[in-house]
């Protein structure tokens, strides 16, 4: 489903029963360097040891600069996604636009649901005033702000916190997805490929976005100008339901392509300062 870089070769001259630490900590660095980031679950299936193994290892390499800690593994320092806090931060009055754009396609009644993420945030704060809406969202932040929303009902989708995004990640938000066939979705990315592939900081971020489109009957990718050629480690497989693209300034050209052969709009926000 996910399009992985290639990973070096796996260390041979220890028994599975016993891999030293020094190998282990070499084929984590060499597969961060070709990959850009790694997941616990595939390095300890590769290498024969135990997921708390690799969490040290892990660990150990975090301490020392040399990775940064990402849900369910870890991520080349130069690709690790942001803090919530500070993409919030971030062309705040970009993402209000496209939060605004992207609420216009909501109507009252309908069922969606959002990513986590703070331009998705940003569209969450432009449903407030809906009526007899369904939210469902991974998103605490997300969840926090439009429960007290009066005609807004909020599903949260369960899992493993991750604290950097604030949102839940993991088997069991992805088990949670299969229940629910929504109206919209509305999809954050971690960047967009300089030909117009939606790439992701890591594989579990990627196979989870995959199931969230999978879960609608139309879907928007919101994102602001800083993700445009943005080619972070992990293709997002894609759904040929993917309707258009709500961003904060015109794409380069070679996205603008890419959307016009896949039949998807580009929704240009208007900023209001």
């Amino acid at each position: 489903m996910l399009d992985n870089r290639p990973t070096p070769p796996v260390p041979t001259s220890l028994t599975p029963n016993r891999r030293l630490a020094i190998e282990r900590i070499d084929y984590i660095l060499q597969s961060l360097e070709a990959s850009g980031s790694v997941s616990v679950a595939n390095l300890s299936a590769t290498l024969c040891v135990s997921r708390e193994t690799i969490r040290r290892d892990l660990k150990t390499l975090a301490e020392q600069g040399r990775a940064n800690l990402v849900h369910g593994g870890a991520a080349r320092p130069s690709v690790a996604e942001p803090s919530l806090a500070s993409r919030e931060a971030a062309n705040a009055l970009g993402k209000a636009a496209i939060g605004a754009a992207a609420a216009r396609l909501v109507s009252d009644g309908m069922v969606v649901l959002l990513d986590s993420g703070s331009t998705t945030l940003a569209l969450a704060e432009a449903l407030q005033h809906h009526r007899d809406l369904t939210v469902i969202t991974n998103s605490l932040p997300i969840a926090l702000m439009l429960c007290r929303a009066p005609g807004v009902k909020v599903v949260v989708l369960g899992g493993d916190i991750d604290p950097n995004d604030e949102a839940a990640f993991g088997v069991e938000t992805m088990t949670a997805l299969s229940h629910f066939r929504v109206d919209l979705v509305f999809l954050g990315v971690g960047g967009i490929s300089p030909e117009g592939e939606f790439t992701d900081y890591s594989r579990l971020a990627a196979e989870q976005r995959h199931l969230m489109m999978k879960s609608g009957k139309k879907v928007y990718v919101l994102a602001d100008h800083s993700k445009f050629e943005q080619d972070t480690p992990v293709r997002i497989a894609s759904v040929p339901h993917i309707a258009g693209l709500i961003v904060d300034s015109e794409p380069p050209a070679g996205i603008v392509r890419a959307c016009a052969e896949q039949g998807r709009e580009i929704i240009v926000a208007v900023r209001h300062s």
